[in-house]
């Protein structure tokens, strides 16, 4: 049998045959995932179009995250239709609060080894931290995938990242990430698919954050081969893993022992230059949350360095957990008390201002240093406004300070 990678496998074994990189597979679906923000247009050509409603009900999702809570009349009109049509259908429905999509199917158990899972949102990239193959459509293909519970694609093609070494001090997986994102470009993984080797490192939340960013490199798909923490909480089967010998059409190795902290300046994602070349320059707001970096490790990062300082007089601190279940966590172990003694402000689990649509947008000229996944110009409100993406370890450090910085450059408390 010809060697294959972990996205030929999972195409393969949810098809009708074995399929290679370039060609097509009609494939069984496990879950669609419809956003708030795109619900309307998917109901419509579901309803109208297609004149049929989802064929298997329990496979599809509909999480009001990107704009939660409804911030004017029309997104509430779009709420309104979009829980209307899950009491109708039977399909899940994630109201305001319950967090961001991608979080939120993870935490459900609705993404796992060997899964298929396609979402109205670019970032489903992320469910490959669990070894599903995940990927973005947009509202025709999310609909049809709906009705029928399956889809078509061609298979991509692989890149084959390994990480070799160990992290060293305030080094994370979100500067992994961004650094994958130089050494490939912004178009370097077009309609690829991106096979990161990290061993048994890592937890599900930081594979998550690697799996998430993929996209930014233009991948289809971004999948950590399963190991480590994900052993303990599924059960992986054996033809979810790579073959030895499997075809990769590009190969990069990052040595983590030797990365230091990285941020990506605006306002391209792949901009990235080390935190140590940036020190000093004023920041306006820091944001942490996302599908990126909104989980309760990163909340535990954030912490521990806010905890006995306070954030700088002329910085906004805003933290956003990634959904309910990090928020209660976050209340139960103190994280959040701390976070907020220290002078941040608290919003509702959900994408925050990451779209520039609402709870926190930028003014014209300000400087924003943030723990989500884009910069472009206008991503976060004026187009004006300047965005640093960077970690939670770094975040924090600025807020504190007041202009970019390394936790290591902080007074000690």
């Amino acid at each position: 049998m010809t060697p294959q990678t972990m996205a030929e496998k999972i195409l393969s074994k949810r098809g009708t045959k074995t399929v290679f990189a370039g060609e097509l597979a009609v494939v069984e679906v496990d879950n669609v995932m419809i956003v708030d923000s795109i619900a309307e247009s998917v109901i419509e050509i579901l309803e109208t179009e297609l004149e049929t409603l989802p064929k298997y009900p329990e496979r599809v999702s509909i999480v009001i995250d990107h704009v939660a809570p409804a911030s004017s009349v029309n997104v509430a009109k779009s709420h309104q239709a979009a829980r209307a049509f899950a009491a109708k259908t039977g399909v899940k429905l994630f109201d305001v609060g319950r967090g961001i999509c991608h979080q939120v199917l993870i935490e459900e158990r609705l993404a796992f080894p060997g899964a298929i899972v396609l979402g109205s949102d670019s970032h489903s990239t992320t469910y490959g931290a669990v070894g599903a193959f995940g990927t973005g459509m947009g509202a025709t293909d999310i609909a049809i995938a709906a009705a029928s519970g399956k889809t078509w694609l061609r298979v991509p093609e692989s890149v084959k990242v390994n990480l070799t070494g160990e992290l060293v001090g305030d080094v994370s997986a979100k500067d992994i990430a961004l650094e994958m994102i130089r050494v490939l470009t912004a178009d370097g993984a077009t309609y690829q698919s991106i096979e990161i080797h990290a061993g048994d490192r890592f937890s599900r939340g930081e594979r998550m954050t690697l799996a998430n960013l993929c996209v930014e490199a233009g991948a289809k798909a971004g999948m950590v081969v399963p190991g480590g923490e994900i052993l303990s909480m599924y059960e992986v089967p054996d033809w979810v893993y790579p073959d030895l010998g499997a075809k990769y059409i590009k190969e990069i190795t990052i040595d983590l022992s030797s990365l230091t902290p990285r941020m990506s300046v605006p306002s391209y994602v792949d901009n990235v230059e080390t935190v140590a070349s940036l020190r000093g320059k004023h920041v306006d707001q820091v944001f942490i949350g996302t599908c990126t970096n909104g989980r309760l490790e990163d909340l535990h990062v954030a912490a521990a360095i806010l905890k006995g300082r306070r954030v700088a007089a002329n910085t906004r601190l805003l933290v956003i957990p990634a959904s309910s279940e990090v928020l209660e966590q976050a209340m139960a172990d103190g994280s959040l008390l701390t976070i907020i003694q220290a002078g941040a402000t608290l919003s509702t689990p959900g994408c925050g201002p990451c779209m520039g649509r609402h709870q926190g947008v930028l003014a014209p000229g300000e400087v924003c240093v943030s723990t989500s996944n884009r910069n472009f110009i206008g991503r976060m409100g004026d187009a004006s406004a300047e965005i640093y993406l960077a970690s939670p370890a770094v975040a924090a450090a600025t807020a504190i300070m007041g202009s970019i910085a390394l936790p290591e450059d902080l007074p000690y408390g």
